[in-house]
């Protein structure tokens, strides 16, 4: 009896060790898959956090840029204007120039023409008094027409030119174009206040006064 219990007890005994390797082996492999898993799982978080970050970096690096462009488009942008205020500035200190320019030259030109025009007034006033003389001298109608023919051309000659004369006998007298050297007593009313005699002819140029016309002035 002892013997058979001895003899089932012997072979029962292997087979309970081996069942419990298998079960240790398939536990330790358990746990060895359940390890490598959870380093595969750490290594993918790690690579995907890396990849994250990495993400963000670029992101980071692409605005950065982006700004950095911004700030130059900016500058650009505030220099061209600068440029385009100063190239109007220019223009219009350069358009002021040529106008100031033209408008000398016309000066120096009217200028050169007034004066030489004055140096000729005197010849008109000889040419009055020697037509005045001959009125009442004997001399021929020749030399009276002659004279009267000279002062009309050159006196034709110089309104082409803008020159006018100044009217005043019997004008109330103007402190802008008459010039009083006298005063004479007059009986009329309406005569007072006005030119009662020309002692010289005064003359305007394009409607300027070159000359004061010299006056009597009744009184």
């Amino acid at each position: 009896m002892s013997e058979r219990k001895e003899k089932e007890t012997g072979q029962a005994a292997p087979e309970e060790t081996m069942k419990e390797t298998v079960q240790e082996e398939a536990q330790n492999d358990a746990q060895e898959t359940l390890k490598e898993t959870e380093k595969e799982k750490a290594s993918e978080a790690a690579r995907e956090q890396s990849k994250g970050k990495g993400f963000l970096n670029k992101k980071d690096r692409n605005k950065a840029k982006i700004e950095e462009l911004e700030k130059k488009v900016a500058e650009c942008e505030d220099r061209i204007a600068k440029d385009r205020d100063d190239y109007i500035r220019l223009m219009a200190e350069f358009d002021n120039f040529r106008r100031r320019t033209a408008q000398e030259k016309l000066d120096i030109v009217s200028m050169a023409s007034t004066e030489t025009i004055k140096g000729l007034l005197p010849v008109l006033d000889d040419c009055e008094r020697a037509m005045e003389v001959l009125k009442q001298s004997n001399d021929s109608e020749a030399a009276k027409e002659g004279t009267e023919l000279i002062y009309h051309k050159l006196l034709a000659y110089l309104q082409s030119k803008g020159l006018a004369v100044i009217e005043a006998k019997g004008q109330a007298f103007d402190t802008d174009v008459h010039e009083a050297v006298a005063q004479f007593p007059v009986q009329e009313e309406d005569q007072k206040g006005k030119v009662f005699d020309v002692v010289q002819t005064g003359y305007t140029l394009n409607g300027k006064v070159i000359r004061f016309a010299k006056v009597v002035v009744g009184i």
